[in-house]
């Protein structure tokens, strides 16, 4: 289970881009009593992006190395992966490796491409194992958690061959995820740990150019292994990128969630475009450590008891749909969807159901309440975190359905750091949080799996419900360690079922992701009818759109 995860956050963090922000306010933004305009800026060429991607704070700090967690956003453009993943979907594309194969489930040879490094040196097998060697030997920069996997790295000749710790093919995509440095730059570097790295020398398809703390710009890489596939020239980062100056300053790519996105982004350019595909799902998260909500009829009664149509429609404007209780972002993973589940999974509100499920668990109504067979309320605090409007939005409209059958709901609003710690530690009755990741295992993995069930007091990375079955854990096993697509789509759909009967957690609505973008210049951004790749403008997911972009009315 993933808990809104963010651009600024590592492995398993609790934050999210799929869940909201706060709304845009301020004069003609929202109530739309003035109308804004976007001007661009006329020095910036035809060929050059604005792109609002970095936040300083409220400066930049000139930091590129592409595992500290406060790097510069664009390190992760200059410093490539093995493999680009798209998280709409999970779709693996060649990167950095050109192929790969899996001869058994404990092993993955990839052969890597011919590039070189920004300054001219080959890009080598020996760079990759250096990679991975290097944080084996300073875990503190293994964010994506390779060593949780890898046993031994080997080269021979262009291929790079990775020995896995057990039967574990769902650890490719994460393997492949790891940024890629020089080892003869970096086997130089004193201390790689604090290593600010401020001229770094990468793969990818831009070079550091011009840079103070409050805007860097970077410039093509003429020598980039796919240079023929980028037509922009130039990259312009502002420090400055308030959800005001988003709509006025004239970005050509942006990613913000804004109230009433047509009236202020959309009618401030006539070349405004957006697309905020599925990117996660928004969910309950009951605590299977607290009673009653340890019980399946409980989580039933409360899964039936809501109108997620109404939920998705108040929480996200109407911008997202509700969402099914299979584990599935839909229609982003189609063709792992079981056709056995009804209706997609999709649980319509019905009252008598939610009462005769909670009856099963000993509570009835009585004098317009739900009491248990002392004569008890049933009541709960809902735990969200304070400014996520969105959240808030969803978690009132929950308790105000819920008191409709004699539910008492009490919201706790901490704030963000407050809030991720009372889930990691099991601080909480129900909370508002999320299931769903473009990779199929991982999501059913992190949601369930009983390798993160800790006691309460005791922080976990994932599986914050504290759901445990041995059933599921057989299960997510079989996935993880056949390299045979079809037992591996077996799996999965038996792992939705588990999801839908057991309500580990209860999904609510689809989160999106903002993309936020302007045609004027640059066309062939991912869209509903092409979703080639994710939105987003941070990590690598760009590295995959900015290799798509054309220059508008003709190449450069």
């Amino acid at each position: 289970m993933t808990l809104r995860q963010g651009p600024a956050l590592g492995r398993r963090g609790v934050l999210a881009g799929f869940g909201g922000a706060a709304a845009l306010v301020g004069a003609g933004i929202g109530g739309c009593s003035v109308q804004v305009r976007s001007q661009p800026d006329p020095t910036i060429g035809r060929d050059t992006m604005l792109i609002n991607a970095d936040k300083g704070n409220p400066l930049f700090d000139r930091r590129f190395n592409p595992y500290l967690t406060n790097k510069r956003t664009a390190a992760t453009w200059i410093y490539e992966p093995l493999v680009l993943v798209n998280p709409l979907d999970g779709e693996q594309i060649p990167w950095l490796a050109e192929s790969w194969e899996l001869p058994d489930a404990r092993t993955i040879d990839m052969t890597v491409r011919a590039a070189e490094w920004s300054d001219g040196t080959p890009f080598t097998a020996r760079d990759v194992a250096f990679t991975f060697r290097l944080l084996r030997e300073v875990p503190s920069l293994d964010t994506k958690g390779a060593w949780q996997h890898l046993e031994s790295v080997e080269v021979s000749g262009d291929h790079v061959v990775l020995h896995l710790q057990t039967d574990d093919v769902p650890a490719l995509p994460i393997l492949g995820a790891t940024c890629i440095v020089p080892e003869h730059l970096w086997s130089q570097v004193a201390d790689p740990a604090t290593f600010r790295d401020e001229d770094p020398v990468g793969t990818g398809p831009f070079v550091l150019g011009n840079y103070n703390d409050q805007q860097y710009s970077m410039d093509r890489n003429e020598n980039y292994w796919q240079a023929e596939a980028v037509e922009i020239a130039h990259l312009v980062l502002p420090s400055t990128n308030s959800q005001l100056d988003t709509v006025t300053r004239g970005y050509d790519w942006s990613y913000s969630f804004i109230s009433d996105v047509e009236g202020t982004w959309g009618a401030a350019s006539p070349h405004n475009r957006f697309w905020f595909p599925p990117a996660g799902i928004v969910a309950l998260v009951p605590n299977h450590t607290v009673a009653p909500f340890d019980d399946v009829d409980v989580r039933r009664g409360l899964s039936l008891a809501l109108d997620r149509a109404r939920i998705a429609d108040v929480a996200s404007e109407g911008y997202m749909g509700p969402a099914g209780q299979t584990g599935l972002m839909l229609p982003n993973q189609q063709d792992w969807l079981d056709p056995g589940i009804p209706d997609a999974g999709m649980v319509a509100q019905d009252t008598a159901a939610a009462l005769a499920a909670f009856a099963r668990a000993g509570y009835t109504q009585r004098d317009g309440r739900l009491v248990d067979a002392a004569g008890e309320q049933f009541s709960f605090a809902l735990t969200s975190a304070n400014g996520y409007t969105d959240w808030t939005r969803a978690a009132q409209e929950v308790q105000r359905q819920l008191a409709g059958i004699g539910v008492e709901v009490s919201l706790l609003l901490p704030q963000p750091a407050g809030y991720q710690s009372a889930i990691a530690n099991g601080d909480f009755q129900v909370a508002l949080g999320g299931m769903g990741n473009g990779d199929v295992f991982r999501a059913f993995n992190d949601l369930m799996s009983s390798e993160f069930v800790t006691d309460v007091g005791q922080t976990t990375a994932a599986n914050f419900e504290r759901f445990s079955d041995p059933e599921v854990d057989a299960l997510l096993t079989r996935f993880k360690s056949t390299t045979d697509p079809a037992g591996q789509l077996q799996a999965a759909r038996a792992l939705q079922r588990q999801v839908y009967d057991k309500l580990p957690v209860i999904g609510l609505y689809h989160g999106g992701s903002w993309g936020l973008y302007n045609d004027a210049k640059f066309v062939g951004w991912p869209t509903e009818a092409d979703p080639y790749m994710i939105p987003q403008n941070y990590d690598s997911a760009p590295l995959g759109i900015f290799t798509r972009l054309k220059l508008a009315g003709g190449a450069s």
